[in-house]
């Protein structure tokens, strides 16, 4: 494996454990996962904001809805993924997301990799 794998693999399983509601640690097909992102040459930037958007839907849905259950696979981002290949976010929609993110009480910072 080479550097730039192994170094887009863990920033990729890094970012997805710093989320809430995600487990402690990733199984082998979370990281197999990862691999296969890297290999379909995702950038890391869009992972970021399907992480941002998919924490967004689910902290602040109506909280008269019943709970999530947490997250319990890398998988579970998929489907947003592609969706943002298709159709990425704008900068000041994610600036968006990241504001009103930092306003709940906890506030939750999403800034997973330095912004630009």
């Amino acid at each position: 494996m080479t550097t730039d794998c192994q170094h887009y693999l863990d920033t990729v399983l890094t970012l997805y454990h710093k989320l809430p509601d995600t487990p402690q640690r990733h199984s082998r097909y979370d990281r197999h996962l990862a691999a296969q992102l890297h290999q379909r040459q995702v950038p890391l930037p869009l992972i970021e904001a399907a992480f941002l958007l998919a924490t967004a839907r689910r902290l602040l849905r109506d909280p008269s809805y019943p709970p999530l259950s947490p997250i319990r696979s890398l998988h579970y981002f998929l489907p947003l993924i592609d969706e943002l290949l298709d159709r990425p976010l704008t900068p000041t929609y994610l600036a968006y997301l990241r504001h009103k993110l930092a306003s709940l009480h906890p506030p939750i910072e999403i800034y997973l990799l330095n912004p630009s």
